[in-house]
Formats: structure tokens, C-alpha cells, sequence
């Protein structure tokens, strides 16, 4: 019987637009299907960062690095707990695939990022140096730069049409059922996201979210509904990454994504159960939420009157108004004095005084001897904030409670071939993404990781598959 197509994709995010390029470049059909209304998935929600290492903006301002760097710094950061090979050859093939889109029209411009929204290379994460590329568009403009590709090479992408099911010819993956339809192929890659949307596998493979009780919320795409784990539960392949995400720090009431909840007042502390001060406020979220986990799973963010009227208006979270209607509601602290917070928060005055003290002594006045928040600061900068001295004083709770990346996928190699239980590849199933696992480790390692895994596995997902030829050719 022929194939309906060379090549299926499950899924338009990056990996799968990534995926659709490369094996149409191959001479091969292609066909996408999206389970949502809109291309782009959680890429799209993203500031689009791309995390590379020895790229030509690296080059043209003057940054010294190389993929080898980036290799050695990557597997450091996850205690070695990956695949050195697989590593390897994403942290290489990261620059190569960053040259690709700037091909396809990506514009990074040659000069230095103060944060996500703003094009250039900047500081990403626990970096050695700044690998971070953001795009102009964010998100948005990576996803339609490959959406562009995508379409001038005439690859369908079919919406609203979830995949159900691989279709099975034995032990080869021979296409998919997608609503009910049956849709042979030469190869199928998955690239359908993660796991977030859907809590009973959350639970299951990431349980470490589930700490945030009522306050976790997720952000990613609402297509990451753990397809690949069904998928892979088919042909009985292996997975990769079962325990590990990322979750983002934030106050207990926020609901939405960090861009659209608002940003918390510059000058502000971050203090344990016992009111010490244990981090830099603005440390990486690469770090961040097991920071606070080592400190007992919650913070304090205390803060002052001057800090809650700087906020900006307009966002539904972090704002002069919706912080002054939590503390009316009881919700967040707030006292008159550093003494009556303290009995609020139930932490020792003594402590939280002298915590506060010290944080007036050299933040204010550009330094932090005990963290380096002042190093943080100027990556973004930021100048050095106000203290923390005006009353009435203010006390809001912070977890790891934004839960933004699933890092259980299915076991792949480089090529992005899907491993089985013995470690041989399963016939004509490939993966990319979040549905693929063995890049995104115990720790994410910065901004920029999560769409690079999207990208360069799809691409080299896309490329293998091509490959894959059924008998029936």
C-alpha cells in the first residue's frame, strides 16, 4: 500500500515547523498536525532566546566562545547526570542551527540584551558567558520566520486535528490516526509538546510541582497534554528526564505567565522560614526554584511602601492596587513596622531587623558581598534599589509554583530516532521537543534551552525521518 506521506508531524511548535522544513528541504510530503486552533505552541508564548554557543553575534561583539564551552558548562550544571554524546552534539549543533534561522530570517542583531524583550545576546541563565540570542518578535517572530519557511515549501499544517494514536505495521510505526482518520507515512516525528496540561501525568513524572499545592499554575501551550507519553506507551520506548522540570519562583498570587502577571518591585528581600536572607533576588530561574526548595520550599519577599507605589499599573498582579487589596484581604502581610511584620510572617525580629539592615548597608549602594545581586542587576541594567525603609512594610509568600517546562520525554539519540526499552531505535517513530528526552536535564540550564531543544530537534528530527523509507517505496 502507498503512503499518504513521506513524513508525518504531530504538532506546529517550533520542533515541528523546525521538523516540516528540514524534511521538506529532503524532497519528501510532508504533513503537520496541530491539535490547536494556531500554530506555535508554547514556542510562541516564549521570548523565542535561543541559547548558543560560538555564533557570528557572539563573534561580532567581541564573545569568546565555542560549543565545546558550552558542553562542558551544560553537562557541569547537571552533575553529569545526561548523555555526554547526546549533549555534545545539541551544544554543536545549537550554533549550526542559529546560523540556519538567521538564514531563514531570524534577526538577532550584534548588540547586548538587557532582558527577554529585547533583540540581542544576553545574559540566559548560570552562564559562563552570555549565550542567550533573543529575536526580534520574541516568540512570536521565531515562529513565524519558520512558519514562512514552512509555507514556502508548500508543507500543509492541518489545525484543530489531534492525533489519537500511532498506526502500527508490526513493529514499525507506519503513520497515524488522527480523528478517526487513518494517515499512513514513512515516519512519523512527534513533537507535540510536553506534559503540564494534564495534572494525573504532571503528578506522575514531575511530582516535585505538585508541592506548590493550590497555587501552581501552569504557562505553557494548551497542547501539552503528554501525547508522546501515550504514544510512547504503543511501541514500549524508553523515556528520559521522569522527575525533572522547570518551575519559575513567584508570589502566591499570580495566575498567568511572569510577562502578563507583572514583575515584582526591585527593591525587595528575599528571606527563609527564619528570616535570613539566602539568595539573590534576581538569580537566575535556570537556579531559582531549588534554591528556595533547599530553604524549606517557600520564601518570604518583603518589601516596602515605596517599592508597592513604584510598581507599575496595569498588570493584574504585581501592582500598587492588587497588592494593597491582598493585604486588605489578609493575604499578604502588611504592618506598620519591621518588628509587627516579623510577628506576621512568625520569624524572629531580631533576625529579620538585622537582615533588613544589612540589605540597606550594600544594595542600596551597588554591592551585595553575600549573594552578588549587584552583578545580576547590571546584566539587566538595572540601577541599585531604593532601601527598604519606608512603612508600612510588606510580607507576600513565593514558591516554585510556575510550572513551564516537562522534561520526560521519550528517549531519543541524536538523530532524534525514538529509543526503545532496549535501546534500539523504534522503526520509523522520531521525536523533538519537549516529547523528546535527554537534553533538558535535573537543572535547565537558562534561558534559551528549551526553544533550542525545540528547534534542533526538530530539525535534525526532520531530516533523519526523511530517511525512513517504508518497503512499500
Amino acid at each position: 500500500m502507498e503512503d499518504d506521506w513521506d513524513v508525518v508531524i504531530v504538532g506546529a511548535g517550533g520542533a515541528g515547523l523546525a521538523a516540516a522544513i528540514s524534511a521538506a528541504d529532503a524532497g519528501r510530503r510532508v504533513v503537520v498536525f496541530e491539535s490547536e486552533p494556531e500554530i506555535g505552541g508554547s514556542t510562541n508564548l516564549s521570548a523565542g532566546m535561543f541559547t548558543a554557543a560560538g555564533t557570528s553575534v557572539q563573534q561580532a561583539l567581541g564573545v569568546d566562545d565555542d560549543p565545546e564551552k558550552h558542553f562542558q558548562h551544560y553537562m557541569d550544571l547537571n552533575q553529569w547526570r545526561l548523555r555526554p554524546g547526546l549533549i555534545r552534539g545539541f551544544c554543536h549543533r545549537s550554533r549550526d542551527t542559529f546560523e540556519w534561522l538567521l538564514g531563514l530570517g531570524l534577526e538577532v542583531p550584534a548588540q547586548r540584551s538587557t532582558n527577554a524583550h529585547m533583540p540581542g545576546l544576553t545574559r540566559a541563565g548560570v552562564e559562563d558567558v552570555w549565550r542567550g540570542h533573543v529575536p526580534a518578535g520574541e516568540g512570536y517572530g521565531l515562529v513565524q520566520v519558520l512558519d514562512r519557511a514552512r509555507r514556502a515549501r508548500g508543507v500543509e499544517v492541518v489545525l484543530r486535528t489531534r492525533v489519537e494514536r500511532l498506526l502500527l505495521d508490526g513493529d514499525r510505526v507506519a503513520g497515524v490516526v488522527a480523528d478517526g482518520v487513518e494517515v499512513r507515512a514513512g515516519a512519523v516525528v512527534v513533537a507535540s509538546g510536553g506534559l503540564t496540561r494534564d495534572p494525573r501525568l504532571v503528578e506522575r513524572y514531575y511530582p516535585d510541582a505538585m508541592a506548590a499545592g493550590d497555587a501552581l499554575f501552569v504557562v505553557s501551550a494548551p497542547g501539552s497534554r503528554g501525547d508522546h507519553i501515550r504514544f510512547g506507551e504503543q511501541v514500549d520506548a524508553a523515556l528520559a528526564g521522569e522527575g525533572w522540570g522547570m518551575l519559575l519562583v513567584t508570589a502566591y498570587f499570580q495566575r498567568l505567565h511572569h510577562w502578563q502577571s507583572g514583575f515584582p518591585p526591585v527593591s525587595r528581600i528575599l528571606v527563609d522560614a527564619q528570616g535570613h536572607r539566602f539568595m539573590d533576588e534576581d538569580a537566575s530561574y535556570a537556579v531559582a526554584a531549588g534554591i528556595v526548595s533547599d530553604h524549606g520550599g517557600s520564601a518570604w519577599m518583603v518589601f516596602d511602601e515605596r517599592a508597592r507605589l513604584g510598581l507599575p499599573p496595569g498588570y493584574p498582579h504585581w501592582s500598587p492596587g492588587n497588592v494593597a487589596a491582598e493585604a486588605d484581604a489578609g493575604r499578604t502581610h502588611r504592618a506598620a513596622s519591621l518588628d509587627e511584620l516579623a510577628g506576621a510572617m512568625g520569624v524572629d525580629p531580631g533576625v529579620l531587623a538585622a537582615t533588613v539592615e544589612r540589605w540597606n548597608a550594600h544594595l542600596p549602594q551597588g554591592e551585595d558581598p553575600d549573594f552578588f545581586r549587584h552583578e545580576s542587576l547590571r546584566a539587566k541594567g538595572v540601577p541599585a534599589p531604593d532601601p527598604v525603609d519606608r512603612p508600612p512594610f510588606y510580607a507576600v509568600r513565593a514558591l516554585p509554583a510556575e510550572l513551564a517546562v516537562s522534561h520526560t520525554g521519550l528517549l531519543s539519540d541524536e538523530e532524534g530516532r525514538v529509543l526503545g526499552q532496549e535501546h534500539r531505535p523504534v522503526p520509523g517513530l522520531f521525536a523533538a521537543g519537549e516529547a523528546s528526552g535527554g537534553i533538558l536535564g535535573n537543572r535547565y540550564v537558562g534561558g534559551g534551552t528549551a526553544v533550542a531543544n525545540a528547534v534542533v530537534g526538530g530539525r535534525f528530527a526532520g531530516a533523519a525521518a526523511a530517511t525512513a523509507r517504508t518497503s512499500s517505496h
